[in-house]
């Protein structure tokens, strides 16, 4: 049984993806990381013997501390960060663990450069419809959740990540785009190593809006209405992306949760006892 600042792999991997998912550190050490560069989805790499110097900015926040076992490195961080206050955890067993558990893990060379304030910055084309909120949405829940979205006028997506030093994404010929028959999103949960079954399920749904087959999955057309109704509703890129966010969370719950639920009415009639 973990002790009281302690969270287990299992408990962590329930959290991951929803909003109010913990702050996660990866505090191995550069030794420890070189033989796997690798996160847990939405992990951020510290420096565990400077957290006296980042530690406050984390005050009132709930945090999960990785190093390699979960031993002195975390457990040390950890009990920091409490006292910094921040309601800060170990993760039991720590990336071993996760490891051992075979949870996904996001490749740390797939993760795009970040800027000088840590985030990772994200150019598309503006009025997004299906893939440019369900991206975004992907990449602040399991990858990185400080992400910046800037939407465009189409023909300048090429030129504004050249001069502000940002990543395309869902436009011709960039990486993170289209391949084949399936969209930008697939691209992303494959090169990040999240092809779990919820996520494959949702990247059905997302196809199918996204591109016109709605034989694919059932509940795309019911995606496709909702992204497709926020469009109408909002004229700021950035405000229907916010809104959007709340669709994929509820989307992306069911498809972890609640698949095999049905609701019914009227409820049916018990027979007399």
């Amino acid at each position: 049984m973990p002790s009281p600042t302690e969270i287990t792999v299992s408990q962590l991997s329930r959290l991951i993806g929803l909003p109010d998912t913990p702050v996660i550190l990866d505090l191995r050490t550069e030794e420890d990381f070189a033989e796997d560069p690798c996160l847990i989805p939405g992990a951020r790499r510290a420096g565990f013997d400077s957290v006296t110097e980042w530690g406050a900015a984390l005050a009132g926040q709930r945090v999960v501390a990785v190093c390699q076992k979960g031993l002195k490195i975390s457990q040390g961080a950890a009990a920091w960060l409490r006292h910094l206050g921040a309601a800060a955890e170990t993760l039991e067993g720590g990336m071993m663990a996760w490891r051992a558990a075979g949870l996904p893990a996001v490749p740390a060379s797939a993760i795009p450069p970040r800027d000088a304030q840590g985030r990772t910055v994200w150019v598309t084309r503006h009025r997004p419809k299906i893939d440019r909120i369900a991206c975004p949405w992907l990449i602040r829940r399991f990858v990185d959740p400080s992400a910046v979205f800037l939407y465009v006028a189409p023909a300048e997506v090429a030129s504004v990540a050249e001069r502000f030093g940002t990543t395309p994404f869902d436009i011709d010929g960039v990486f993170w785009s289209h391949r084949g028959e399936t969209c930008s999103f697939d691209t992303m949960v494959e090169e990040f190593g999240l092809a779990t079954e919820p996520l494959l399920h949702l990247a059905r749904l997302v196809r199918g809006a996204d591109t016109a087959r709605p034989d694919i999955a059932p509940e795309a057309p019911g995606l496709l209405a909702a992204l497709l109704g926020l469009s109408r509703m909002y004229r700021d890129d950035l405000a229907q992306l916010e809104a959007g966010m709340t669709v994929m969370d509820a989307f992306y719950r069911w498809c972890r949760d609640a698949t095999e639920e049905t609701h019914n009415w009227p409820a049916p009639e018990r027979a007399p006892s």
